[in-house]
């Protein structure tokens, strides 16, 4: 029986070791990939709120305007 040369074992453990990078290189991949969409839903979602947060503004300034129109008249 013939015992495998050391250049073989040491192809192996590279090989294994390939593979496993290879894995981990996908798994971050994936997880850029998930932290990315939820950056961007994320970005959305604060658009959303800063215009809903300019509207409410604009509305409290206007029955300000009112409000001391009101004071004026009065």
């Amino acid at each position: 029986m013939k015992t495998p040369a050391p250049a073989q074992f040491e192809l192996a453990a590279l090989s294994q070791q390939l593979d496993r990078l290879l894995e981990h290189v996908h798994r971050l991949s994936e997880e850029n990939r998930s932290l990315r969409h939820s950056q961007e839903q994320l970005a959305n979602e604060r658009a959303g709120l800063l215009a809903r947060n300019e509207q409410a503004r604009s509305r409290v300034e206007a029955m300000i305007q009112r409000l001391k129109a009101l004071e004026n008249n009065g």
